[in-house]
């Protein structure tokens, strides 16, 4: 079976990307999230197997989200998304329980060795 996804980021455009790279390489993306609160809803609802969450979007940003979502089911699987140059804010979501993060442009094959690596 698919493993089930949920895409979360404010940019339509990145979330269409990682949903591409998603579907060709036999993911399922459940659904799509534009900030953390419909993230967070959206995760209590369809109990994704994994969640990529951008870090910086309006209404909650990704790491107060990954933080809701950890209490919602402690083990669950975030990977973090950034741009360039937030290593801090990288390091904040490691320790507050993402899996891994992936830097944007996204490569495909970088994106399909951290979802793996989470899911596995």
């Amino acid at each position: 079976m698919a493993k089930r996804i949920l895409v979360v980021d404010d940019a339509a455009f990145m979330r269409m990307m990682i949903k591409d790279i998603l579907t060709k390489n036999g993911f399922e993306v459940v659904a799509e999230a534009a900030d953390g609160m419909q993230a967070l809803e959206k995760y209590k609802e369809l109990q994704p197997d994994l969640v990529t969450m951008d870090i910086t979007m309006p209404e909650m940003d990704g790491i107060s989200s990954l933080k809701e979502i950890k209490k919602v089911n402690p083990n669950a699987k975030v990977i973090m998304c950034s741009a360039m140059g937030q290593q801090a804010m990288v390091i904040d979501a490691i320790q507050a329980g993402a899996k891994d993060f992936i830097v944007k442009p996204f490569q495909a094959d970088r994106v399909i060795e951290a979802i793996s690596k989470a899911l596995s």
